[in-house]
């Protein structure tokens, strides 16, 4: 298992240089770069840097104009500014290197984990991250947990009573909660319980209280509970339904097999043929989802959630870098993310050895 996981962390390097080159390649052709958004607000229009920029990237450029001093310039809104000072905004930006180079320059620092640092934020894009990655641990991975606490036993409880009264009316519940986007079940949850119209039991914003440095450790664990409650509720309910009805189709499909036949006809009982035969088996299929199941919560899922809840976490910090062409947030962000994708990937195979002794990495390739 040593040696299959280290080419798997070779195989890292490849994919990871394939999907920064590919992010780098879509922003260079993503109008309204760093340099068109100061020109515009130097000009008076509000960042409006977009609509008044008519190249197809922020370091190639469009068509030259003249200036109102009488030199060309690549950006639609410099009409009136000094050359010499666009040259500073670029130098300042590090568009004054041609893109090759750029990619390169990011690559070595990528591979010390320099990810450079914000434009608009004065901060480096790695202190960024950790600022906002407890928001997103806390609604990833509670939500995660408590969707699979949840979702493999009524899963299991529904394989087994499949098409009693049981199954039917958990299964509309499952269907009523799966239909209703996770923002729009926020949303019921704040006018309900937050002081929309009803009762106001929860807070509306933030991890914890203004005044968690005075609490002792049991106030502060209460105060975080509190407020994380309607924002995991909400990721919750739509996120267990599929698991859910991939559980129960799992466990139906290997009850069915021969070899469950024949442990019963062993005179094992029925528990010990559902979690001493079928659960190793059937869970295989529920595991390979795992990994996709916590990026998706982890990193996308939450993001109107954190809106909603004002929750100012990695979602939402990735959306407002992408609005505001943040660029060394926008690749560091999204080369964090692939990291750890692929490393829930090796995470996900170590599982399915524990799960399954039978199974062997080191007999196949790769």
């Amino acid at each position: 298992m040593a040696s299959y996981i280290f080419r798997r962390l070779l195989l890292m390097l490849p994919t990871l240089f394939g999907i920064v080159l590919v992010s780098f390649i879509i922003i260079q052709f993503v109008p309204g770069g760093p340099v068109e958004r100061m020109i515009a607000q130097l000009q008076g229009h509000g960042g409006d840097a977009t609509s008044r920029f008519t190249g197809g990237g922020s370091d190639v450029g469009a068509s030259s104009m003249q200036s109102a001093v009488g030199q060309s310039s690549k950006y639609r809104g410099a009409q009136g500014l000094d050359p010499e000072f666009i040259k500073e905004l670029e130098a300042l930006y590090g568009f004054d290197k041609p893109a090759p180079e750029r990619f390169w320059i990011m690559l070595k620092n990528y591979a010390r984990f320099d990810l450079g640092q914000s434009y608009y934020r004065d901060i480096d894009v790695v202190d960024l991250v950790l600022e906002k990655m407890p928001v997103s641990i806390s609604l990833g991975l509670w939500s995660t947990l408590i969707i699979y606490l949840v979702s493999i036993p009524l899963g299991i409880k529904k394989a087994v009573k499949d098409g009693t009264a049981f199954d039917f009316w958990t299964s509309a519940f499952i269907f009523f909660g799966y239909a209703i986007p996770a923002f729009m079940f926020a949303i019921l949850l704040i006018v309900l319980f937050a002081g929309g119209r009803y009762w106001d039991l929860f807070p509306l914003r933030g991890l914890v209280s203004e005044n968690w440095r005075e609490m002792n450790f049991i106030q502060l664990a209460l105060d975080y509970a509190w407020h994380m409650t309607l924002p995991i509720l909400a990721l919750v309910i739509h996120g267990f339904a599929s698991l859910t009805l991939l559980t129960k189709n799992s466990f139906l499909d290997e009850i069915n097999k021969q070899y469950v036949l024949t442990a019963r006809a062993k005179g094992l009982s029925e528990k010990q043929v559902l979690y001493g035969h079928v659960f190793r088996n059937a869970m295989l299929i529920v595991i390979a989802g795992f990994p996709a199941a916590f990026i998706h919560i982890f990193f996308t899922g939450a993001l109107l959630i954190e809106v909603i809840f004002s929750l100012d976490g990695l979602g939402l910090l990735g959306y407002e870098s992408i609005m505001n062409r943040d660029y060394p947030v926008v690749l560091g962000t999204l080369y964090i993310f692939a990291l750890i994708g692929l490393l829930m990937t090796i995470v996900r195979d170590v599982v399915y050895v524990l799960v399954d002794p039978r199974i062997d990495f080191e007999a196949r390739a790769v």
